[in-house]
């Protein structure tokens, strides 16, 4: 590789600096995914000997992986070559090394990423533009193959009539899990039967094929088998979910087949997979085919490459500002006490910035707030615990804000606020100096006011019932999975909730999250006199760590429609005992299961045909 980045780059009489610093650059960038990779291929280790402790904290400590080996790289470059003393010239050299470096590389678009976290650390502001970081990919990802034919991106395979059970048979034995299956037959039977309801297998046409990503996806105690099925024009998605049983031997549990069932599996809401790849762009594109409404950014994060995913995120981000005209503006909905919340109508994103300042009921730090975040990027979200964007220093143009946001942002948070008279283009910008970006969602108490109104114009509409009860039944499921994943939300409310377009309840507000192993749950005491029992003030003693599930229904359930509907499928979350029950659960190591998809999806054996 050197070689080849020497031909496409003549040496010139001062350009063995900027080579080497290329050369130090990629060598960081490759230590960094050679250690991922491996991290990630040791899951299939961890799931084959049930070590789901081991998975879990396997998934937190590779997110940090990529900070450390940034850091190793900025204080090498220093070291080696006092890198933030170099001139404009020699960074220009830099880049242009580092990108002939990349001719035959298998993870261009990573190592363009790992170039600009490490330059950004290094250099000043006004560095910052396309001469000398990547802000546009200078390296395409197209047709970049896997040269060990041992595993190529995915299998295929050419199923008959008369083969077709021995392909699906195939393609799950072909991942040599190092485990029994309970009854592999009866496996293959059940999913057989539910792939030939997808497409139409009387007729197969000359293309029909599997086609079978070479990796697993491995997230806490599952392992998925994704790839497609193709026959002529049709396209069917699929994703096999592989668990232990309780004797430790596989089975298949569940088969998803369309796209809103592939969506909520690669959720924003849930852990990173762990997955091997050699050419995780082949992978992408693979997985953009069977989702095409699923941003790439989105799909670089769900496979655990998070920083890429950040990159695509903010060139999305530029492209929009560059084609839409509407204004930032405070998002609508009830306003945060420790956040403020500004968004863009045509941008389907929220903007979140810790205020300077909280009222005395919010006993918090902006350093405690920044660490609830941080456990929730490490922690399994289960699909009910919104994925943030972590960003600072983030530059837009001053007209694109809207006055009012600006005002709100120097009365909250004004350490957070730069307004520079001249930017890049000469215009003055808004600087945010720190903030988080989810996606939004309907607020959940926006959501059921809706279906309130609805029903104040006529009681009998169905339409507005059932939203109502769905979203009040699905709040409670929530809660429950996070209880599963050891949380506790802490603020409750219903606008710290949001709907996504699944119908899914999420949580998206942190700054009070726990572990549920933290919280001391306890039962009111009951009332020792009459004076106790009428005061309208708390009598008994309560610690900093202290919950009372009991007293959630006076705050959650003054609608009678809501209170009747929760009742009836929540009760248990206002006892104490409930939430004793899973504290004590965890704190023994046993880890809950929470799967990514419906109790339909699950194989069943096939119905005789009559």
């Amino acid at each position: 590789m050197p070689n080849q980045a020497k031909s496409a780059f003549p040496q010139t009489l001062n350009s063995q600096l900027p080579y080497d610093m290329a050369i130090a650059l990629l060598e960081g960038f490759d230590r960094h995914y050679r250690l991922f990779r491996a991290e990630s291929a040791r899951a299939k280790h961890r799931f084959e000997t049930q070590d789901w402790v081991g998975q879990q904290r396997a998934q937190r400590e590779r997110i940090e992986f990529y900070d450390l080996r940034v850091r190793e790289a900025v204080t090498r470059l220093e070291r080696e070559f006092k890198a933030s003393k170099q001139t404009h010239e020699t960074w220009q050299q830099v880049k242009l090394h580092f990108i002939g470096l990349l001719v035959d590389h298998h993870q261009p678009e990573l190592a363009e990423t790992f170039f600009n976290s490490v330059t950004t650390k290094i250099l000043h502001r006004s560095y910052f533009h396309n001469d000398f970081i990547f802000v546009r990919p200078a390296v395409s990802t197209e047709y970049i193959q896997n040269e060990n034919p041992a595993k190529p991106t995915y299998r295929v395979y050419y199923p008959t009539h008369q083969t077709m059970r021995d392909s699906v048979s195939r393609l799950i034995v072909d991942f040599n899990l190092q485990c029994t299956f309970v009854d592999l037959a009866r496996d293959i039977d059940r999913l057989q039967a539910a792939m030939l309801q997808r497409f139409d297998h009387t007729r197969l046409r000359p293309n029909f094929q599997f086609q079978v990503l070479s990796s697993l996806f491995f997230r806490n105690k599952g392992a998925y088998i994704v790839g497609r099925i193709i026959n002529g024009f049709q396209e069917v998605p699929f994703a096999l979910a592989v668990l232990h049983d309780s004797n430790g031997q596989l089975y298949v549990d569940a088969a998803l087949f369309t796209e809103d069932e592939i969506l909520i599996l690669f959720s924003f809401a849930r852990a990173y997979f762990m997955v091997d790849m050699e050419v995780p762009s082949a992978y992408v594109q693979f997985l953009r085919q069977m989702m095409p409404r699923k941003p790439r950014t989105e799909i670089y994060n769900a496979l655990g490459l998070a920083k890429q995913g950040k990159t695509l995120f903010y060139r999305d981000l530029l492209a929009h500002q560059r084609q839409s005209t509407d204004r930032f503006r405070i998002a609508p909905g009830i306003k945060g006490m420790v956040m403020l919340v500004f968004d863009q109508p045509s941008f389907p994103f929220v903007f979140k910035v810790i205020k300077d300042y909280y009222p005395p009921q919010k006993d918090t730090t902006r350093e405690q707030i920044k660490g609830k975040y941080l456990l929730v990027k490490q922690h399994d979200r289960v699909g009910r615990m919104a994925d943030t964007l972590e960003y600072s220093d983030v530059a837009f143009p001053l007209s694109r804000f809207e006055p009012e946001l600006i005002e709100e942002i120097k009365k909250f948070a004004p350490s957070q606020l730069e307004i520079s008279e001249a930017g890049d283009n000469g215009d003055p910008e808004v600087i945010i100096k720190h903030c988080y970006i989810e996606r939004r969602m309907i607020p959940l108490n926006i959501y059921l006011q809706e279906a309130f109104d609805a029903l104040q114009v006529d009681p009998e509409d169905a339409r507005a019932r059932a939203q109502l009860n769905q979203a009040v039944v699905e709040y409670g499921n929530a809660i429950k999975d996070l209880v599963a994943a050891n949380i506790f939300p802490g603020d409750m409310l219903w606008k710290n909730f949001g709907i996504t377009r699944h119908g899914k309840v999420v949580f998206y507000d942190y700054d009070e999250i726990e572990y549920i192993t933290d919280c001391n749950f306890r039962r009111v005491p009951e009332p020792r006199n009459e004076e106790e029992e009428m005061s309208g003030e708390v009598w008994y003693t309560v610690g900093p760590k202290d919950v009372f599930p009991e007293t959630f229904g006076p705050f959650l359930l003054g609608n009678p429609r809501v209170r009747q509907e929760f009742l009836r499928h929540h009760q248990d979350l206002l006892d104490a005992a409930f939430w004793q029950t899973h504290q004590a659960r965890i704190r023994a190591g046993h880890v809950h299961d929470v799967f990514p998809y419906e109790a339909t999806s699950r194989l069943r054996d096939p119905v005789p045909s009559t």
